[in-house]
């Protein structure tokens, strides 16, 4: 039995070396030591995961247990897995008590390393740059199997665990019983973003234009008059959305897999805010009396299976116009299929006065690459900005360790004074820009701890964003949905910063 000191030391390594290949070498290393069973429980611990999903235990739960530690290490990962299964298990009165007494048996026997990767573990907080790519090619290399297998493999598969279990026991010929099929989901295919749309359409030429919704991902598999509807994390959530059900049992096939979006529409059909229709997949659930008062339209843009007959590797016109053939016009997305970049223009603006949040353009022959952000897939959203106050900066981790990196951002607060936090962001953020910010916020410190730097509120960043959201988690309520950062302002001082008085009315006008 592997201990989990392998993993831990394995863990740190990958997160104290920047490249690529080096974190894939290292973890390939790792997982060749593995017994069969184990390496489904290794593959979410060097991603910062669990296979038991989250805990939900906090950190003064946790704090509470630690102490004690051993000075030899003793532990599995099998100890560690089954000590996590507990913890998921455990429910109803005494809960807390139980839960205790499962952590502390398993602290007990940790030594500080391990008390240390098990506690961010389980918090999420353990970051090793280690993400689905990376994993994948270690996969690949460990089993000596090309990685466009394993990639494939995986998005059939719904994750890599299973596939890299898969392939290291029984090789080549075992990724072959990863294929797709109905009732299975798969890994959904992302998008890259685009400038606008004439570079869009620069790069493709000849494409299919779609409204981007803001709605949730859904992926809907048909099997006769058997229905099941997924996320894009791939959780059942069939019993949560009639509508969809209902939509797809007007289709023209016995055998489908579509990939969506459901959004709650107004009476005008402008869509509600993204939050709003994130209630209709709350766990508890009133579905019919949710229903009634916040029913929800599906728009397919994709079919990923006709049939019975696999449908990815086709081109996406192919595709596209199969759609419209098994489908209602009514629960289709809107489209355009051109190359002339004043129509492209026409139908983004057009997109954007109905409310939706900005166009999908994709090329003529992609076909579906599950699990990745394919080349045939450009996204074109509005953004709008905000200029913000940094009040704290969070130090890096993986390629990022040395530097500041992740934004504290604030709104200036005209009535009380002081700035009102709105959210976090290390997105957009070069090297350069790292470098530059780490000295500038080191020569303003205010105070720190372990994993964060406050500054003085003196510098003034460009932060564009999607959309707002309530959030019971900043002090405003309210918090920026995909922040990510344009560029310093030194030409603005913190009062000439947006107010949170701005913020709210911008909130506000998104509800109307």
């Amino acid at each position: 039995m592997t201990p989990l000191a392998e993993v831990v030391r394995t863990s740190a390594q990958v997160a104290g070396d920047p490249g690529r290949l080096a974190k894939t070498r290292l973890i390939a290393e790792c997982l060749r030591r593995l017994e069969p069973d184990e390496v489904e429980i290794a593959i979410p611990y060097l991603s910062g995961e669990l296979r038991q999903g989250r805990l939900a235990l906090g950190f003064s739960t946790l704090s509470a247990c630690l102490g004690g530690a051993l000075q030899m290490p003793g532990l599995t990962l099998r100890d560690v897995d089954a000590a996590f299964t507990a913890l998921k298990d455990i429910k109803g009165k005494g809960a807390a008590g139980r839960r205790s007494a499962v952590l502390k048996a398993l602290f007990g026997t940790a030594t500080a390393e391990e008390q240390d990767f098990l506690r961010r573990l389980i918090l999420g907080e353990l970051r090793q740059g280690a993400l689905e790519g990376v994993m994948l090619d270690a996969v690949a290399a460990a089993a000596g199997l090309p990685a466009a297998d394993v990639r494939r493999a995986a998005t059939f598969a719904g994750g890599v665990a299973p596939v890299a279990r898969a392939a290291l026991a029984g090789g080549a010929a075992a990724l072959a019983a990863f294929s797709i099929r109905v009732m299975q989901p798969v890994l959904p295919m992302l998008a890259q973003p685009a400038e606008d749309v004439q570079a869009a359409m620069a790069q493709l030429g000849s494409a299919i234009l779609e409204w981007k919704l803001d709605g949730a991902r859904v992926q809907a598999h048909k099997s006769g008059d058997a229905i099941r509807v997924f996320t894009r994390n791939l959780n059942d959530v069939t019993a949560a959305v009639p509508e969809v059900v209902e939509a797809l049992r007007s289709a023209r096939a016995q055998s489908l897999i579509l990939d969506g979006e459901a959004i709650a529409l107004r009476g005008d059909g402008r869509p509600h805010p993204f939050q709003l229709t994130m209630r209709r997949f709350g766990r508890k659930l009133d579905v019919d009396a949710l229903r009634a008062e916040l029913p929800l339209s599906v728009f397919f843009f994709d079919c990923l299976l006709a049939e019975g007959a696999p449908m990815v590797d086709r081109p996406a016109r192919e595709r596209h116009d199969l759609l419209r053939e098994l489908l209602p016009a009514g629960i289709v997305t809107p489209s355009l299929v051109t190359s002339d970049v004043a129509q492209a223009q026409a139908f983004y603006d057009d997109t954007l006065a109905r409310g939706h949040e900005g166009i999908m353009v994709k090329a003529l022959d992609a076909p579906y690459e599950s699990g990745r952000r394919g080349a045939g897939w450009l996204k074109l959203k509005r953004a709008r900005t905000l200029d913000l106050v940094v009040l704290a900066a969070e130090w890096g981790s993986g390629r990022r360790r040395g530097w500041l990196s992740n934004l504290h951002l604030g709104a200036r607060d005209p009535a009380g004074g002081g700035f009102v936090m709105l959210g976090k962001t290390f997105k957009g953020l070069t090297d350069e820009m790292l470098e530059w910010q780490t000295r500038a916020f080191l020569e303003r410190e205010a105070a720190r701890d372990d994993t964060t730097v406050r500054v003085r509120p003196e510098l003034v960043v460009e932060i564009a964003f999607n959309d707002l959201q309530e959030s019971p988690h900043y002090p405003a309520g309210l918090a920026l949905r995909f922040a990510r950062v344009k560029g310093y302002r030194p030409d603005k001082r913190p009062e000439d910063a947006d107010t949170i008085d701005t913020v709210r009315r911008m909130y506000e006008e998104s509800l109307s």
